[in-house]
């Protein structure tokens, strides 16, 4: 009888021993209770959730060392390894989780593209559904605000600054030749197809200290990482026609396609300016491999086009005209590869090369130019939290430029050769500190060497985000730019320094249910700008860095998807005010390029009894200036307004083939890009001009696109 008594009592008090109870209370930072935060051991049925004061309590049989967890909605885990006798009043603060949707996006002067990012302005489609762009990246964004319209460049032209300002990037490596060939008076347009591209990041300044030798913009590119299945693209155009071809492997897949355009029969049925001795023809291929290693991603993109036309421009001081013939060749390989090294480390590597070949026949002189370019890059990120990351790299270029002059200048025969090499190394660091889900820091610093001039260059980078509501943010941005000059400066010359610029913006954003709103103000500092003192550049040209200027103004942009059923719409609007004294400006002033208010209406609209999508996209910009011979000053008049009304149809004559068109100015605005005058003065001695008007007023194409897919319902929708 007392054996059962004593036994009873041991089994009693060892159960009792092993029942430990867990307590304790969940807060956030700033002190408030979480409700209903889940705690537990992991392992184990053992848990509990928090109550309206944050307190928690529970009993566990388990003994010795446990992993003790705490998860709440948009909050960090927490974990904690220890024996379970010493989980009793605990306190515990949760930090926000800095990925959540909700965080804090550093935003000042960048637009994202991308179907991935947390707050995009635009989609991929959206850059090839724009009714004026005609299927060109680059003509979709200059629906964007801080662009400017110039009608006879085509090439991106931003808050102030000139083309050469805005820099290339194809998964993070340079492109140095980024537009196709063209003559005066006629748009260029990116190489590249858009449909290579999932995501794009347009910064109109304060852009990260990764990137360098641009004074006023980056626009970067980033391909897609993998196709979803096989397929087979194919294109008949009122312009050509185009061939694509995407395979899909185990751990690989490779995407090849070419095209043709030819305006032979379009300048034949439609009416042009200038006379063309050979038609504006293009022939161009590009092909992407991809492979999937264990941890990492390797990519090679090659692209390579040839053009080829001659035309005859009108001009005021040759009745017969002005002779203008051109042979372009270019070759662009980009390769890279990504690789996870650790739950903390991520590598980036990769390089470029580019070979542009031009011969340019301007009346009867002949200009050969061959340039060979390359770009090395490394670049390590470090992630020591959620809150904390860190990256670092370097990166080399090096340009190896010739030309070579055949011509008569006033009966007497020229001939004359020019070259330059040039090398760049630069090293760049940059962290990101985000302090809560409403707080959030970038700070960078970029160092350059260039050996040409010998010229050694920092430039600081700072910006800053903070939420003022659920939907709305509030961000800041300052840095320093550096820019070597161009070839046409450095062919000369190498008594030249880099250029500089320096960026201060305040940027507001609204972002809610397919709404999103934003602000931005911004002043521009210009100097060291190149400076000459002939009318046109020769060797003989005397080159400095005197000039100087800004360029400030606030940009406005709206879009709504939701308002509306099956309309998408968006309106930018850009003010600008600018001068600067550079090139050979006998003074400071506006530039040509620059416009003071430029605003963009795009809108789409699917008609599903139609199986449609229809758009129009207007853009108006005010005069730019030119410079009156039959006045006194410089730059001192300006023309009409730009405007342009364009609209597209997409139909869908099945699930896989579609029939688009579209029309740019389609109400036919006599737009006026600028004057020429005559050089001599007439008999009442006044200057005769003539207005230079676009190529053509307006542009109409159709194309039929078929794709075949292993689904079957694959289109080619997202590349119209």
């Amino acid at each position: 009888m007392k054996f059962s008594i004593l036994t009873f009592l041991f089994f009693s008090l060892t159960t009792v021993v092993a029942q430990t109870e867990i307590s304790g209370v969940v807060i956030n930072k700033r002190g408030i209770p979480i409700v209903g935060a889940n705690v537990f051991l992991e392992g184990t049925y053992d848990g509990a959730s928090t109550n309206d004061n944050g307190y928690f309590s529970f009993t566990t049989t388990e003994v010795g060392e446990q992993l003790f967890k705490v998860t709440y909605l948009s909050y960090e885990p927490y974990e904690q390894f220890m024996d379970v006798r010493f989980y009793t009043n605990l306190k515990i603060t949760l930090k926000e989780d800095v990925n959540s949707l909700a965080t804090v996006v550093l935003s000042a002067g960048t637009f994202e593209a991308s179907d991935n990012s947390k707050v995009s302005v635009l989609k991929p489609l959206d850059v090839v559904t724009t009714a004026s762009a005609l299927g060109d990246f680059v003509g979709a964004l200059q629906t964007l605000p801080g662009t400017t319209t110039v009608a006879e460049d085509g090439r991106l032209f931003v808050r102030g600054g000139d083309a050469g300002e805005t820099q290339i990037f194809i998964d993070g490596i340079r492109v140095f030749t980024p537009y196709t060939a063209t003559s005066n008076n006629v748009p260029a347009r990116g190489r590249y197809s858009p449909f290579l591209f999932d995501g794009i990041t347009f910064s109109t300044g304060g852009y990260s200290a990764e990137y360098g030798e641009a004074l006023s913009s980056v626009l970067l590119l980033n391909t897609i990482d993998e196709p979803d299945q096989n397929k087979t693209d194919i294109s008949i155009m009122s312009l050509g026609g185009g061939l694509g071809l995407t395979r899909k492997w185990n751990k690989s897949s490779l995407s090849l396609s070419t095209s043709y355009l030819n305006l032979a029969a379009y300048n034949a049925i439609f009416p042009v300016r200038d006379t063309w001795q050979k038609p504006f023809e293009v022939l161009s291929g590009e092909a992407v491999y991809r492979y999937r290693t264990a941890n990492g991603l390797f990519k090679m993109y090659l692209a390579g086009d040839t053009t080829n036309f001659k035309t005859t421009q009108e001009d005021i001081n040759n009745p017969e005209g002005f002779d203008f013939a051109l042979k372009n060749r270019n070759l662009y390989l980009n390769t890279n590869y990504t690789e996870v090294l650790s739950d903390a480390w991520t590598l980036h590597t990769g390089g470029s090369y580019t070979l542009a070949r031009n011969r340019i026949s301007p009346q009867s002189t002949t200009i050969d130019n061959t340039q060979h370019s390359a770009h090395l890059k490394l670049k390590m990120k470090k992630r020591f939290s959620n809150q904390v990351k860190f990256a670092f790299g370097t990166e080399h270029f090096t340009t190896d430029f010739s030309e070579e002059f055949k011509g008569s200048i006033d009966g007497e025969a020229i001939h004359q050769a020019y070259n330059y090499l040039s090398n760049i190394t630069a090293f760049f660091a940059e962290s990101d500190i985000i302090f809560s889900r409403d707080f959030a820091i970038k700070l960078g610093a970029r160092t350059q060497y260039t050996d040409y001039m010998g010229d050694f260059t920092f430039s600081p980078r700072a910006s800053i985000a903070y939420k003022t509501g659920k939907n709305s943010q509030l961000s800041l941005a300052y840095g320093d730019f550096y820019q070597n000059p161009q070839s046409d400066f450095l062919k000369f010359s190498q008594e030249v320094t880099p250029q500089k610029t320096s960026h201060y913006i305040a940027n507001y954003q609204y972002s809610n249910n397919g709404r999103i709103f934003r602000a931005e103000a911004y002043r521009k500092t210009y100097s060291n700008l190149i400076t000459y003192n002939s009318e046109f550049i020769e060797p003989e040209t005397t080159f400095s860095n005197v000039g100087a200027g800004y360029a400030q103004g606030i940009d406005f942009f709206w879009r709504d998807n939701t308002s509306i059923k099956n309309m998408d719409y968006w309106i930018s609007y850009s003010y600008l005010d600018s001068e600067r004294k550079y090139l050979n400006f006998p003074s400071k002033a506006r530039p040509s390029f620059a416009s003071p208010h430029n605003i963009s209406v795009v809108t789409k609209y699917f008609i599903d009894d139609w199986k449609s999508q229809v758009g129009f996209s207007f853009q108006h910009s005010s005069g730019r200036t030119y410079t009156d011979k039959n006045q006194g000053g410089f730059l001192q008049s300006n023309t009409k307004s730009f405007n342009s009304l364009s609209v597209n149809w997409a139909y869908l004559l099945g699930p896989q083939k579609i029939i688009y068109a579209s029309v740019q100015n389609v109400l036919g605005f006599r737009n006026i890009n600028g004057y020429q005058y005559a050089e001599s003065p007439s008999a009442t001695g006044s200057f005769n001009r003539k207005a230079l008007r676009p190529a053509t007023d307006q542009f109409f194409f159709v194309g039929f696109f078929w794709t075949i897919s292993d689904d079957k319902t694959s289109n080619q929708l997202d590349n119209l």
